[in-house]
C-alpha cells in the first residue's frame, strides 16, 4: 500500500513538472503577425514585455503582405504589425484589423545598403546599374520595402538606366530581414533597403543615403488589433507598452525615427509620409 502511494505521488510530480517553477505555464499568450522591418527591436521589446507581465508574445515575422495572408487564412491573431502603411491600408480595406486601434510606432527612410567599407564604391542610385553589380530588392508582391524600392527606381531613373539596373537584380527577397541578410552574407553588393539596416548588423552593413530628391516618401510602421482577436485588452496592453517610453527606447536604440521630423532632418527635406504605391507593369509576376 505504501509503495502504491509513493508511486502515485511520483506520477503526480512528473505530470506537474512542466508547471513547477514556470509561472508562465498557465499565463496568457498573444499572437502578433509582423513585417520584418521592425524585427530586432520588436523581438527585444516582446522579450522585455514577457518578463514584466508574464504574457507570452508569439510573433510570426515575414513580408507584410505574406503574414497578412497567413492571418487572414488562419483567421486568428491578436495584432497586425506591418512594415509600412501600404499593407496596413490593405488590411483596413479588407476589414482584417480594427482601424480605430491603429497607431504609428516609428518611421523609416529608404536607402542603399552595401557591404561594410563599400568595396564596390556605390555612391548613388544610378550606380546600381553599373555592369557586374549584384543587387537585391524585396519582393514587392508581399514586402512593403519592395514597393518603396520600385517606386524609387521608377520615378528617378531613365528607361535605359532602369533596364540596366533590372539586369543586375539577382534576388527578390521575401522579407526585410532577408534583404538585410543578403548584404550581411555578401550574397549581393547592394540592396535598396531601409536606413536602419546598418544598425541591425553594423559590422557588415553600411548605409548610403539616397539623394533627398530621390526619396519619394518616408514610411511608418503601424500596429493595430486584428479583427480575429479574442483578447482585445491584452492586445491593447502590448500596443501601450510598445508606445511607452520604455518600448520606444528600444526602437530608438536601433536608430528608428520616432517622429516624421526626425526623418526629415536625416533626409534634409520634408517628404510625404506613408501612403500606398501600386506595382507598375514590367516587374515580377
Amino acid at each position: 500500500m505504501r509503495f502504491m502511494i509513493h508511486t502515485l505521488i511520483l506520477i503526480a510530480l512528473v505530470l506537474a513538472q512542466p508547471f513547477i517553477g514556470n509561472p508562465q505555464a498557465n499565463s496568457e499568450e498573444i499572437l502578433v503577425f509582423a513585417g520584418a522591418a521592425s524585427k530586432p527591436a520588436t523581438e527585444e521589446a516582446a522579450k522585455l514585455y514577457e518578463q514584466k507581465t508574464g504574457v507570452k508574445v508569439n510573433i510570426t515575422f515575414g513580408g507584410s503582405g505574406f503574414v497578412l495572408s497567413q492571418m487572414a487564412l488562419a483567421k486568428k491573431g491578436d495584432l497586425y504589425f506591418p512594415g509600412s502603411s501600404d499593407y496596413m491600408e490593405i488590411a483596413k480595406k479588407k476589414g482584417l484589423v480594427l482601424p480605430e486601434t491603429e497607431k504609428n510606432v516609428v518611421y523609416v527612410v529608404p536607402a542603399i545598403n552595401v557591404q561594410k567599407g563599400n568595396p564596390k564604391k556605390i555612391r548613388n542610385l544610378a550606380d546600381l546599374a553599373k555592369p557586374g553589380l549584384r543587387v537585391a530588392i524585396a519582393n514587392p508582391e508581399g514586402v512593403c520595402l519592395g514597393l518603396y524600392a520600385i517606386e524609387v527606381i521608377e520615378k528617378n531613373l531613365s528607361s535605359e538606366t532602369k533596364a540596366s539596373l533590372k539586369k543586375n537584380i539577382v534576388n527578390y527577397t521575401e522579407s526585410c530581414e532577408k534583404t538585410a541578410t543578403a548584404v550581411s552574407l555578401k550574397a549581393v553588393d547592394a540592396v535598396i533597403g531601409w536606413g536602419v539596416f546598418q544598425y541591425w548588423d553594423p559590422e557588415r552593413i553600411e548605409t548610403i543615403p539616397l539623394n533627398k530628391k530621390e526619396i519619394i516618401r518616408i514610411g511608418y510602421i503601424p500596429i493595430a488589433i486584428s479583427k480575429f482577436t479574442t483578447k482585445k485588452a491584452s492586445a491593447q496592453a502590448f500596443i501601450d507598452f510598445i508606445l511607452s517610453d520604455e518600448g520606444r527606447a528600444i526602437f530608438r536604440k536601433y536608430h528608428y525615427f520616432m517622429t516624421p521630423d526626425e526623418a526629415f532632418t536625416w533626409i534634409g527635406e520634408k517628404k510625404p509620409v506613408g501612403g500606398e504605391y501600386a506595382i507598375p507593369k514590367g516587374w515580377i509576376k
